[in-house]
């Protein structure tokens, strides 16, 4: 038998093969590996990285409840949401949350436990509208303790509305009301707008142009009370920052 071709049954490996590549190469073999996962899915080599007391929350496409949606849709899934929100609550190192919102809306049961969670938590948060607020994502932009829209983003404002089959009762019709109900009370109560004004703009049939509802676009949002700024990251973080100053200030104050 050639010497040169005999099998090592520990190695599974002939003994002409090379030999396993030097350990002392492991570390820039995985760096390797991990800049092409970096550019597979993010498009650029590398992220910046950076100890930060603030943990941002991505909320895009359609808030996803208990149906599950196609897989063309672009969704942000509650069930993922609601078990983040506890452990920042729990973080000792993260201090404040900023939620960026891009959204048609979605599942109002499922938006409404999003932004029922945001309202509770304890430590400063600061939403910020890029793009789109629309429909359901209305509650979770204004659940925050300071809110923010891009000057160039819009908010829709519409009626609740189902699609598929429903049973035309008078119980279904009033089950839709109570669900209006607890929307229009949770953003009167979390932002400055008032209870006839948000209903006159959801129900404003003139502007209900193609069923969509009535859209605020940047510093209307504003001027109704609906959104606290008009602004973009920046002024986010800023104004994230001064909460955070201010809840350590609150925190370190003696006790009288």
């Amino acid at each position: 038998m050639d010497h040169h071709s005999f099998y090592l049954p520990n190695t599974g490996m002939d003994s002409g093969e090379d030999a396993p590549p030097d350990k002392d190469n492991a570390p820039a073999e995985r760096d390797k590996r991990r800049r092409a996962r970096t550019l597979r899915e993010f498009g650029t080599l590398s992220i910046p990285e950076a100890k930060s007391n603030i943990h941002a929350m991505v909320i895009v496409g359609q808030i996803e409840g208990h149906v599950v949606l196609p897989n063309q849709n672009k969704t942000t899934k509650y069930e993922h949401i609601l078990p983040q929100l506890v452990a920042l609550e729990q973080h000792p190192d993260i201090e404040g949350v900023l939620i960026i919102l891009n959204t048609v809306g979605g599942d109002v049961e499922a938006g409404l436990a999003m932004a029922e969670m945001i309202s509770s938590i304890s430590k400063p948060t600061v939403s910020l509208v890029l793009g789109g607020g629309h429909s359901i994502g209305v509650p979770i932009a204004v659940s925050c303790s300071r809110s923010f829209i891009a000057e160039t983003a819009s908010m829709t404002i519409h009626p609740i509305r189902i699609t598929g089959q429903i049973l035309t009762v008078p119980q279904t019709f009033e089950y839709l009301e109570k669900m209006q109900d607890r929307v229009v009370r949770f953003v009167v109560k979390h932002s400055r707008i008032t209870n006839e004004r948000f209903r006159e703009l959801m129900f404003r049939t003139g502007e209900l142009a193609r069923d969509i509802g009535t859209v605020l676009i940047g510093r209307e949002a504003v001027e109704c009370g609906l959104i606290d700024e008009v602004g973009g990251i920046g002024p986010a973080l800023q104004s994230l920052q001064r909460l955070i100053e201010e809840a350590r200030a609150g925190r370190e104050a003696p006790l009288q």
